[in-house]
C-alpha cells in the first residue's frame, strides 16, 4: 500500500485523478467528472450539478437511477444470497430463465458475468455444435463469418470476431478461423459461405460501427445459409436487446429466428449479468464440464433482471421506447433537412446514431452537449451515439434536440434547401 494514497483518503476529483494515475492500470480516457449519484434520467456530480444522461452507462441503466423496483429487489436480496455456486441450486435462475426463454423464443439459457463472456460462449457453442454434427457424418468446418465494421468483446475470441484493427492488432494472433464480409452485402455473404463455416455471426444494429441495422435482406439471406448446412445464425443482441428498440430483441423487427442470441447491458439495469440463450438442438453441443462460470446466474444478478423484466411489462415500457423512439428519430431528420453536416440519422427505438460530416466536429458536438449537461458519448469517430434510459420523456427529448440545434448553428452548416437522407432500411411502423 503506497502510504502517500492511504494517507490522502481520496475524495475529491484531483484526488481521484490522482490515484487513479498512481494505481490503475491505464485502459480509460476518462471524462473530468466525478459522479456521485443518480435519480431517474439525471445523474449528479460532487458539486451538486444534475446531467441529463442520453447514455445511461453505454446501454446498461436502462430503468434510470434509484428506481423503487430496483432498490426494493436489491434491498431484499441483501438479506437473502449474493452468491452460493452452480454447484447448487437457487430459486432465481429458472425464474429467470423462464422469463428469457418467453421474451426471445428460444429454449434454454447460459448464465455469465458480461456480454464478452455470452458472445464467447456464443463462439464456443458453434464450434462444438459443428463438431456435434461432424460426428454424425455431417460435412460442417470451424470457420466464422463475422461482420466488417463489428464489435463484440475484448476476450480473444470475441475480439476475433472484432473487426477494427485497433482491438485486434496488439493481441496477435487471435483465435483463428474467423473471415469478415462486408456487412449488409448479401452477394458477398453468398461468396464467402460454404460447408466449411459453422457460425455467422451479426450485430443486429451494429453499436460501435456505427449504429447501422442489418437490412431484411441480409438478415433472410444469413438464415437461409444457416439452414442449408447446419451452421449457426449468432445474433448479439447485447446492445440492441432487452427492448432498446421497442421489442424484446431487435431480431423480433425482421420475423427471423437466431439460433443463438446473447443479451448482456441492461439485463439488471446496472450489476453485471449476460446471457446466452440458444435453441434446444444447439444446447445439445454442451454437456456438463465443457463451459462454465463462477459468478455467472447468481442470486443478486438474477433477481435484479428479474425485477427489470417485469418492470418493463409492467409499465409498458416496450411500447413507450417505440413510440419516444420515432419522435426522437423524426425531429433528428427534421434538424438533418437544415444542416447539411448531419450526414445520416440512423436507429431504432431508443438506439440513435447521428453521423456528422467530420470527427473535429463530432468532438466539438460532443463537448458542447457535456458543458450543457448533456451526457451521449462518440463512436465509429464520428457518430453521436443516444443510448437513453426507457423512461426518458418527450420534454427530456426536446430539451436534447434545442441544445443539439444550437450547437449545429455555431459549429455546423446550415442548408434549407437541403434533402434529408436516410441511412438503412425503415424496419417497422
Amino acid at each position: 500500500m503506497n502510504p502517500e494514497i492511504e494517507s490522502s483518503k481520496p475524495g475529491s476529483l484531483k484526488e481521484i485523478q490522482a490515484a487513479e494515475a498512481k494505481l490503475l492500470i491505464q485502459t480509460y480516457e476518462r471524462n473530468p467528472l466525478l459522479l456521485v449519484s443518480g435519480q431517474g434520467v439525471h445523474l449528479r456530480d460532487e458539486q451538486g450539478n444534475e446531467y441529463l444522461d442520453l447514455l445511461s452507462g453505454i446501454g446498461v441503466c436502462a430503468l434510470g437511477y434509484q428506481h423503487p423496483v430496483l432498490t426494493s429487489a436489491l434491498q431484499q436480496q441483501s438479506q437473502g444470497l449474493l452468491h452460493t455456486s452452480n454447484l447448487f441450486y437457487h430459486r432465481g435462475t429458472s425464474e429467470l430463465a423462464l422469463r428469457l426463454t418467453e421474451i426471445t423464443g428460444l429454449d434454454r439459457v447460459f448464465f455469465c458475468n458480461t456480454g464478452t463472456e455470452a458472445w464467447e460462449a456464443a463462439l464456443k457453442l458453434a464450434r462444438a455444435h459443428a463438431r456435434r454434427l461432424r460426428s454424425q457424418g455431417r460435412k460442417i468446418g470451424t470457420g466464422i463469418l463475422a461482420m466488417e465494421d463489428s464489435f463484440h468483446g475484448r476476450t480473444i475470441g470475441s475480439l476475433a470476431t472484432t473487426h477494427k484493427l485497433k482491438y485486434r492488432e496488439p493481441f496477435e494472433p487471435v483465435m483463428p478461423g474467423v473471415s469478415f464480409v462486408p456487412f449488409n452485402n448479401v452477394a458477398a455473404l453468398r461468396a464467402a459461405f460454404s460447408s466449411e463455416i459453422c457460425a455467422i455471426a451479426i450485430e443486429v444494429i451494429q453499436g460501435e460501427g456505427g449504429i447501422h441495422p442489418v437490412s431484411r435482406q441480409f438478415l433472410a439471406a444469413a438464415r437461409e445459409l444457416c439452414d442449408s448446412t447446419g451452421a449457426l445464425l449468432l445474433l448479439d443482441e447485447i446492445q440492441s436487446g432487452m427492448g432498446r428498440t421497442g421489442r424484446w430483441c431487435a431480431y423480433q423487427h425482421y420475423g427471423v429466428q437466431p439460433d443463438v442470441t446473447t443479451l448482456a447491458k441492461p439485463l439488471a439495469g446496472g450489476v453485471p449479468i449476460g446471457a446466452m440463450l440458444c435453441t434446444e438442438e444447439a444446447s445439445l453441443a454442451f454437456t456438463p464440464g465443457m463451459h462454465g462460470t463462477t459468478f455467472g446466474g447468481n442470486p443478486l444478478a438474477c433477481s435484479l433482471a428479474i425485477a427489470v423484466i417485469d418492470e418493463i411489462k409492467r409499465s409498458r415500457l416496450l411500447d413507450h421506447v417505440a413510440s419516444l423512439g420515432e419522435y426522437f428519430l423524426g425531429r433528428l431528420r427534421g434538424l438533418q433537412t437544415s444542416f447539411s453536416c448531419i450526414r445520416a440519422v440512423r436507429g431504432m427505438g431508443l438506439m440513435i446514431g447521428v453521423e456528422l460530416e467530420s470527427e473535429s466536429l463530432a468532438r466539438q458536438i460532443l463537448q458542447g452537449m457535456m458543458e450543457r449537461r448533456i451526457i451521449l458519448n462518440r463512436t465509429h469517430e464520428t457518430v453521436l451515439r443516444f443510448l437513453p434510459p426507457y423512461i426518458l420523456s418527450r420534454q427530456d427529448v426536446d430539451h436534447v434536440l434545442d441544445a443539439l440545434s444550437e450547437l449545429l448553428a455555431t459549429h455546423g452548416n446550415s442548408s434549407t434547401e437541403k434533402t434529408a437522407v436516410m441511412d438503412g432500411e425503415k424496419i417497422h411502423g
